[in-house]
Protein backbone atom coordinates (compact mmCIF):
# COMPACT_ATOMS: atom_id res chain seq x y z
CA UNK A 1 0.00 0.00 0.00
CA UNK A 2 2.87 2.33 -0.73
CA UNK A 3 0.59 4.50 -2.87
CA UNK A 4 -1.53 5.46 0.14
CA UNK A 5 0.80 7.89 1.86
CA UNK A 6 -1.32 9.55 4.56
CA UNK A 7 -3.08 7.66 7.32
CA UNK A 8 -4.98 9.02 10.27
CA UNK A 9 -5.37 7.36 13.65
CA UNK A 10 -6.73 3.81 13.28
CA UNK A 11 -10.37 3.24 14.25
CA UNK A 12 -11.89 0.04 15.61
CA UNK A 13 -15.15 -0.03 13.68
CA UNK A 14 -16.38 1.38 10.41
CA UNK A 15 -19.58 2.43 12.11
CA UNK A 16 -17.56 4.51 14.58
CA UNK A 17 -15.90 6.25 11.65
CA UNK A 18 -19.25 7.03 10.02
CA UNK A 19 -20.61 8.47 13.25
CA UNK A 20 -17.54 10.58 13.87
CA UNK A 21 -17.34 11.72 10.28
CA UNK A 22 -20.98 12.85 10.09
CA UNK A 23 -20.54 14.66 13.39
CA UNK A 24 -17.69 16.62 11.83
CA UNK A 25 -19.81 17.51 8.80
CA UNK A 26 -23.33 17.97 10.19
CA UNK A 27 -24.80 19.26 6.94
CA UNK A 28 -23.58 16.37 4.80
CA UNK A 29 -24.97 12.96 3.95
CA UNK A 30 -22.73 9.87 3.92
CA UNK A 31 -23.68 7.01 1.62
CA UNK A 32 -21.76 3.73 2.26
CA UNK A 33 -20.47 2.02 -0.86
CA UNK A 34 -18.05 -0.86 -1.38
CA UNK A 35 -15.07 -0.84 -3.69
CA UNK A 36 -12.55 -3.63 -4.28
CA UNK A 37 -8.93 -3.00 -5.29
CA UNK A 38 -7.58 -6.34 -6.61
CA UNK A 39 -3.97 -7.32 -6.10
CA UNK A 40 -3.23 -4.91 -3.27
CA UNK A 41 -3.42 -7.47 -0.46
CA UNK A 42 -5.91 -5.21 1.35
CA UNK A 43 -9.70 -5.12 1.51
CA UNK A 44 -10.57 -1.54 0.68
CA UNK A 45 -13.99 0.01 0.65
CA UNK A 46 -15.22 3.55 0.31
CA UNK A 47 -17.33 4.20 3.40
CA UNK A 48 -19.11 7.17 1.99
CA UNK A 49 -19.30 10.00 -0.45
CA UNK A 50 -20.03 13.37 1.07
CA UNK A 51 -22.72 15.06 -0.95
CA UNK A 52 -20.99 18.34 -0.37
CA UNK A 53 -18.26 18.11 -3.05
CA UNK A 54 -15.36 18.26 -0.65
CA UNK A 55 -13.42 14.99 -0.88
CA UNK A 56 -13.52 11.23 -0.62
CA UNK A 57 -12.48 9.46 2.54
CA UNK A 58 -11.30 5.86 2.44
CA UNK A 59 -10.97 3.22 5.11
CA UNK A 60 -8.15 0.79 4.44
CA UNK A 61 -8.12 -2.54 6.32
CA UNK A 62 -4.94 -4.60 6.29
CA UNK A 63 -4.49 -8.30 7.06
CA UNK A 64 -4.51 -7.51 10.80
CA UNK A 65 -8.01 -6.06 10.43
CA UNK A 66 -6.80 -2.62 11.48
CA UNK A 67 -8.55 0.26 9.77
CA UNK A 68 -7.12 3.66 8.89
CA UNK A 69 -8.45 6.74 7.18
CA UNK A 70 -7.03 7.86 3.86
CA UNK A 71 -7.78 11.23 2.33
CA UNK A 72 -8.04 10.52 -1.38
CA UNK A 73 -7.40 14.15 -2.28
CA UNK A 74 -3.87 13.65 -1.03
CA UNK A 75 -3.53 10.74 -3.46
CA UNK A 76 -5.39 11.91 -6.55
CA UNK A 77 -5.13 15.70 -6.40
CA UNK A 78 -1.35 16.14 -6.08
CA UNK A 79 -0.43 18.86 -8.58
CA UNK A 80 2.32 18.39 -11.14
CA UNK A 81 4.51 21.44 -11.78
CA UNK A 82 6.84 22.45 -14.55
CA UNK A 83 10.37 23.44 -13.57
CA UNK A 84 9.44 27.10 -13.76
CA UNK A 85 6.33 26.59 -11.63
CA UNK A 86 8.33 24.62 -9.03
CA UNK A 87 10.85 27.46 -8.74
CA UNK A 88 8.00 29.93 -8.28
CA UNK A 89 6.56 27.74 -5.52
CA UNK A 90 9.98 27.63 -3.84
CA UNK A 91 10.24 31.40 -4.10
CA UNK A 92 6.81 31.85 -2.52
CA UNK A 93 7.77 29.47 0.27
CA UNK A 94 10.97 31.43 0.94
CA UNK A 95 9.08 34.73 1.03
CA UNK A 96 6.47 33.50 3.49
CA UNK A 97 8.78 31.44 5.71
CA UNK A 98 9.80 33.30 8.86
CA UNK A 99 13.45 32.89 9.73
CA UNK A 100 16.02 34.79 11.75
CA UNK A 101 18.62 33.98 9.11
CA UNK A 102 18.89 35.60 5.69
CA UNK A 103 20.59 33.69 2.89
CA UNK A 104 22.29 36.34 0.80
CA UNK A 105 24.33 34.40 -1.77
CA UNK A 106 25.13 30.81 -2.67
CA UNK A 107 27.80 29.21 -4.80
CA UNK A 108 27.23 25.79 -6.33
CA UNK A 109 29.66 23.89 -8.49
CA UNK A 110 26.60 22.08 -9.91
CA UNK A 111 25.59 25.18 -11.87
CA UNK A 112 29.07 26.65 -11.72
CA UNK A 113 28.37 30.05 -10.22
CA UNK A 114 26.73 32.24 -7.60
CA UNK A 115 23.06 33.06 -7.11
CA UNK A 116 21.41 35.62 -4.83
CA UNK A 117 17.94 34.09 -5.29
CA UNK A 118 17.09 32.06 -2.15
CA UNK A 119 14.70 29.90 -4.21
CA UNK A 120 17.66 28.65 -6.25
CA UNK A 121 19.79 27.86 -3.20
CA UNK A 122 19.16 24.12 -3.38
CA UNK A 123 21.17 20.95 -3.86
CA UNK A 124 20.22 17.79 -5.78
CA UNK A 125 18.36 15.08 -3.89
CA UNK A 126 20.75 12.45 -5.25
CA UNK A 127 23.77 14.24 -3.81
CA UNK A 128 25.33 11.69 -1.47
CA UNK A 129 25.66 14.38 1.20
CA UNK A 130 21.84 14.43 1.38
CA UNK A 131 20.93 10.76 1.58
CA UNK A 132 24.20 9.22 2.86
CA UNK A 133 25.79 12.01 4.88
CA UNK A 134 28.94 11.81 2.75
CA UNK A 135 30.08 15.39 3.03
CA UNK A 136 32.15 17.78 5.12
CA UNK A 137 31.71 21.44 5.97
CA UNK A 138 33.21 24.40 7.75
CA UNK A 139 32.36 27.99 8.66
CA UNK A 140 34.13 31.35 8.76
CA UNK A 141 32.79 34.46 10.45
CA UNK A 142 32.37 37.74 8.56
CA UNK A 143 33.19 40.79 10.65
CA UNK A 144 33.29 44.37 9.34
CA UNK A 145 33.91 43.17 5.79
CA UNK A 146 36.67 40.71 6.73
CA UNK A 147 36.63 36.92 6.82
CA UNK A 148 37.96 35.79 10.18
CA UNK A 149 40.36 32.85 10.21
CA UNK A 150 39.36 31.82 6.68
CA UNK A 151 42.66 30.05 6.00
CA UNK A 152 42.63 28.17 9.31
CA UNK A 153 39.08 26.94 8.65
CA UNK A 154 39.87 26.15 5.02
CA UNK A 155 42.85 24.00 6.01
CA UNK A 156 40.67 22.01 8.43
CA UNK A 157 37.99 21.75 5.73
CA UNK A 158 40.39 20.16 3.27
CA UNK A 159 41.76 17.79 5.93
CA UNK A 160 38.21 16.67 6.71
CA UNK A 161 37.54 16.06 3.00
CA UNK A 162 40.66 13.90 2.74
CA UNK A 163 39.63 11.91 5.82
CA UNK A 164 36.15 11.42 4.32
CA UNK A 165 37.72 10.20 1.05
CA UNK A 166 36.19 13.01 -0.98
CA UNK A 167 38.27 14.06 -3.95
CA UNK A 168 38.77 17.82 -3.92
CA UNK A 169 37.42 19.20 -7.24
CA UNK A 170 39.49 22.41 -7.20
CA UNK A 171 42.87 23.42 -5.87
CA UNK A 172 42.99 25.23 -2.56
CA UNK A 173 43.51 28.70 -4.03
CA UNK A 174 40.54 28.31 -6.39
CA UNK A 175 38.29 27.32 -3.50
CA UNK A 176 39.56 30.29 -1.51
CA UNK A 177 38.78 32.68 -4.38
CA UNK A 178 35.29 31.19 -4.80
CA UNK A 179 34.53 31.66 -1.10
CA UNK A 180 35.72 35.27 -1.05
CA UNK A 181 33.81 36.06 -4.25
CA UNK A 182 30.61 34.61 -2.80
CA UNK A 183 30.88 36.92 0.22
CA UNK A 184 31.65 39.84 -2.07
CA UNK A 185 28.52 39.24 -4.16
CA UNK A 186 26.40 38.94 -1.00
CA UNK A 187 27.42 42.43 0.21
CA UNK A 188 27.34 41.00 3.73
CA UNK A 189 29.68 42.75 6.14
CA UNK A 190 28.70 40.88 9.29
CA UNK A 191 27.53 37.29 9.27
CA UNK A 192 28.98 33.91 8.43
CA UNK A 193 30.16 31.91 5.44
CA UNK A 194 29.41 28.19 5.48
CA UNK A 195 30.73 25.80 2.84
CA UNK A 196 30.51 22.11 2.01
CA UNK A 197 32.30 19.48 -0.04
CA UNK A 198 30.19 16.45 -0.91
CA UNK A 199 30.77 13.22 -2.79
CA UNK A 200 28.38 14.74 -5.30
CA UNK A 201 25.17 13.75 -7.07
CA UNK A 202 24.75 10.64 -9.17
CA UNK A 203 22.45 8.04 -7.65
CA UNK A 204 20.95 6.69 -4.42
CA UNK A 205 23.45 3.89 -3.92
CA UNK A 206 25.61 3.51 -0.84
CA UNK A 207 28.96 3.82 -2.57
CA UNK A 208 29.88 7.14 -4.23
CA UNK A 209 31.36 5.25 -7.21
CA UNK A 210 28.39 6.34 -9.34
CA UNK A 211 28.69 10.03 -8.48
CA UNK A 212 29.61 12.25 -11.41
CA UNK A 213 32.08 14.37 -9.44
CA UNK A 214 32.41 15.94 -5.98
CA UNK A 215 30.42 19.12 -5.39
CA UNK A 216 31.33 22.36 -3.65
CA UNK A 217 28.66 24.56 -2.09
CA UNK A 218 28.92 27.80 -0.13
CA UNK A 219 26.34 30.12 1.37
CA UNK A 220 26.49 33.51 3.10
CA UNK A 221 24.22 33.84 6.12
CA UNK A 222 23.19 36.99 7.91
CA UNK A 223 21.84 36.13 11.34
CA UNK A 224 19.29 38.63 12.61
CA UNK A 225 18.81 37.06 16.03
CA UNK A 226 20.02 39.13 18.93
CA UNK A 227 23.28 37.91 20.39
CA UNK A 228 23.61 37.44 24.13
CA UNK A 229 26.55 36.87 26.40
CA UNK A 230 24.47 36.04 29.44
CA UNK A 231 25.73 33.06 31.40
CA UNK A 232 24.17 29.73 30.43
CA UNK A 233 23.45 26.29 31.84
CA UNK A 234 24.82 23.03 30.43
CA UNK A 235 24.05 19.41 31.19
CA UNK A 236 25.97 16.17 30.86
CA UNK A 237 25.03 14.43 27.63
CA UNK A 238 23.58 10.93 27.70
CA UNK A 239 23.95 10.69 23.92
CA UNK A 240 27.06 8.64 23.05
CA UNK A 241 29.98 10.68 21.79
CA UNK A 242 31.31 10.01 18.30
CA UNK A 243 34.35 7.79 18.04
CA UNK A 244 37.61 9.72 17.57
CA UNK A 245 37.78 8.84 13.85
CA UNK A 246 34.57 10.78 13.24
CA UNK A 247 34.81 13.32 16.06
CA UNK A 248 37.99 14.91 14.67
CA UNK A 249 36.41 15.24 11.22
CA UNK A 250 33.92 18.07 10.59
CA UNK A 251 31.40 16.03 8.60
CA UNK A 252 27.68 16.57 8.05
CA UNK A 253 26.90 13.52 10.21
CA UNK A 254 25.49 15.62 13.04
CA UNK A 255 22.63 13.50 14.37
CA UNK A 256 24.42 12.80 17.69
CA UNK A 257 25.12 16.54 17.96
CA UNK A 258 21.49 17.39 17.25
CA UNK A 259 20.16 14.91 19.79
CA UNK A 260 22.65 16.17 22.35
CA UNK A 261 21.54 19.76 21.81
CA UNK A 262 17.88 18.75 22.05
CA UNK A 263 18.57 16.89 25.28
CA UNK A 264 20.05 20.07 26.76
CA UNK A 265 17.07 22.18 25.70
CA UNK A 266 14.63 19.64 27.12
CA UNK A 267 16.40 20.04 30.47
CA UNK A 268 16.50 23.83 30.45
CA UNK A 269 20.07 24.05 29.22
CA UNK A 270 21.92 25.58 26.31
CA UNK A 271 24.19 22.66 25.41
CA UNK A 272 25.06 19.15 26.56
CA UNK A 273 28.67 18.26 27.31
CA UNK A 274 30.19 15.00 26.17
CA UNK A 275 32.62 12.86 28.12
CA UNK A 276 35.05 10.69 26.16
CA UNK A 277 35.35 6.91 26.41
CA UNK A 278 37.74 7.28 29.37
CA UNK A 279 35.37 9.56 31.28
CA UNK A 280 37.30 12.77 30.62
CA UNK A 281 35.54 15.98 29.57
CA UNK A 282 35.46 16.20 25.76
CA UNK A 283 33.36 18.89 24.04
CA UNK A 284 29.90 20.29 23.40
CA UNK A 285 27.71 19.53 20.37
CA UNK A 286 29.29 22.28 18.25
CA UNK A 287 31.75 24.04 20.49
CA UNK A 288 34.80 23.38 22.62
CA UNK A 289 34.90 23.79 26.39
CA UNK A 290 37.51 25.35 28.67
CA UNK A 291 37.92 25.94 32.38
CA UNK A 292 39.68 28.29 34.75
CA UNK A 293 40.94 26.25 37.68
CA UNK A 294 41.21 27.47 41.24
CA UNK A 295 44.93 27.91 40.57
CA UNK A 296 43.99 30.40 37.80
CA UNK A 297 45.11 28.09 35.03
CA UNK A 298 43.24 28.03 31.72
CA UNK A 299 42.64 24.35 30.96
CA UNK A 300 41.26 22.93 27.71
CA UNK A 301 40.72 19.24 26.78
CA UNK A 302 43.08 17.51 24.35
CA UNK A 303 42.10 17.70 20.66
CA UNK A 304 43.08 14.10 19.88
CA UNK A 305 39.54 12.71 20.35
CA UNK A 306 37.47 15.81 19.55
CA UNK A 307 37.20 18.46 16.86
CA UNK A 308 40.16 20.82 16.78
CA UNK A 309 38.35 24.13 17.15
CA UNK A 310 39.88 27.02 15.23
CA UNK A 311 38.40 29.56 17.65
CA UNK A 312 39.54 27.50 20.64
CA UNK A 313 43.11 27.35 19.31
CA UNK A 314 43.05 31.10 18.72
CA UNK A 315 41.85 31.65 22.30
CA UNK A 316 44.85 29.68 23.56
CA UNK A 317 47.13 32.10 21.72
CA UNK A 318 45.30 35.24 22.85
CA UNK A 319 45.20 34.02 26.46
CA UNK A 320 48.97 34.40 26.67
CA UNK A 321 48.53 38.12 27.27
CA UNK A 322 46.41 37.32 30.33
CA UNK A 323 49.33 35.27 31.64
CA UNK A 324 51.72 38.14 31.04
CA UNK A 325 49.50 40.54 32.98
CA UNK A 326 48.98 38.07 35.83
CA UNK A 327 45.25 37.38 35.32
CA UNK A 328 46.12 33.77 34.50
CA UNK A 329 48.94 31.72 35.99
CA UNK A 330 49.23 29.37 33.06
CA UNK A 331 47.63 27.68 30.03
CA UNK A 332 47.36 23.94 29.58
CA UNK A 333 45.75 21.42 27.23
CA UNK A 334 45.15 18.10 29.00
CA UNK A 335 42.72 15.62 30.51
CA UNK A 336 40.08 16.82 32.92
CA UNK A 337 37.64 14.68 34.89
CA UNK A 338 34.01 15.57 35.39
CA UNK A 339 34.61 16.28 39.07
CA UNK A 340 37.58 18.56 38.29
CA UNK A 341 35.55 20.45 35.71
CA UNK A 342 32.62 21.03 38.03
CA UNK A 343 34.95 22.23 40.79
CA UNK A 344 36.61 24.83 38.56
CA UNK A 345 36.21 28.55 39.17
CA UNK A 346 34.93 29.20 35.64
CA UNK A 347 33.66 27.23 32.67
CA UNK A 348 33.18 28.48 29.12
CA UNK A 349 32.05 27.36 25.67
CA UNK A 350 34.21 28.39 22.71
CA UNK A 351 33.33 28.29 19.01
CA UNK A 352 32.70 30.41 15.93
CA UNK A 353 28.99 30.55 16.76
CA UNK A 354 29.24 31.48 20.44
CA UNK A 355 32.77 32.99 20.43
CA UNK A 356 33.41 32.71 24.21
CA UNK A 357 30.32 32.10 26.35
CA UNK A 358 30.28 31.84 30.12
CA UNK A 359 28.74 28.73 31.72
CA UNK A 360 27.26 29.50 35.13
CA UNK A 361 25.79 26.07 35.87
CA UNK A 362 26.58 22.46 34.90
CA UNK A 363 23.84 20.05 35.90
CA UNK A 364 23.21 21.03 39.54
CA UNK A 365 26.66 22.58 40.06
CA UNK A 366 26.75 26.40 40.06
CA UNK A 367 30.08 28.08 39.27
CA UNK A 368 31.15 30.78 41.70
CA UNK A 369 28.36 33.21 42.47
CA UNK A 370 26.36 32.14 39.43
CA UNK A 371 27.50 35.10 37.35
CA UNK A 372 29.68 35.35 34.23
CA UNK A 373 33.33 34.68 35.00
CA UNK A 374 35.87 37.55 34.71
CA UNK A 375 38.44 35.50 32.78
CA UNK A 376 35.77 34.32 30.37
CA UNK A 377 34.73 37.94 29.78
CA UNK A 378 38.35 38.96 29.25
CA UNK A 379 38.83 36.21 26.66
CA UNK A 380 35.62 37.24 24.88
CA UNK A 381 36.89 40.82 24.66
CA UNK A 382 40.18 39.57 23.25
CA UNK A 383 38.56 37.45 20.52
CA UNK A 384 36.16 40.25 19.50
CA UNK A 385 39.05 42.70 19.28
CA UNK A 386 41.03 40.16 17.27
CA UNK A 387 38.13 39.82 14.82
CA UNK A 388 38.03 43.61 14.37
CA UNK A 389 41.69 44.51 14.29
CA UNK A 390 43.78 41.33 14.41
CA UNK A 391 46.78 40.56 12.17
CA UNK A 392 46.55 39.68 8.48
CA UNK A 393 47.02 36.03 9.38
CA UNK A 394 43.47 35.90 10.78
CA UNK A 395 41.67 38.64 8.81
CA UNK A 396 41.08 38.40 5.07
CA UNK A 397 39.58 41.52 3.44
CA UNK A 398 36.60 41.04 1.12
CA UNK A 399 36.68 43.18 -2.07
CA UNK A 400 33.07 44.38 -2.30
Amino acid sequence: MASFSSFSKPISKTSDFLANFTDCLPNSHVVPRNLSLPGLGFRCFQTGFVERPVRNIWVVRNSNQNEALVDSTQILDVPVFSGFEAIERLRTFQETYKSKQLFLAMYSSIFGGITTDPAAMVIPMDDHMVHRGHGVFDTAAIMDGYLYELDQHLDRFLRSATMAKINIPFDRESIRRILIKTVSVSKCRKGSLRYWLSAGPGDFQLSPSGCHRPALYAIVIQDQSQSSQKGIKVVTSSIPIKTPQFAVMKSVNYLPNVLSKMEAEENGGYAAIWLDSDGFIAEGPNMNVAFVTKEKELLMPHFDKILSGCTARRVLVLAECLVREGTLQGIRVGNLTLEEGKNADEMMLIGSGVLVRSVVQWDEQVFGDGKEGPVTQALLNLIVEDMKSGPDSVRVPVPY
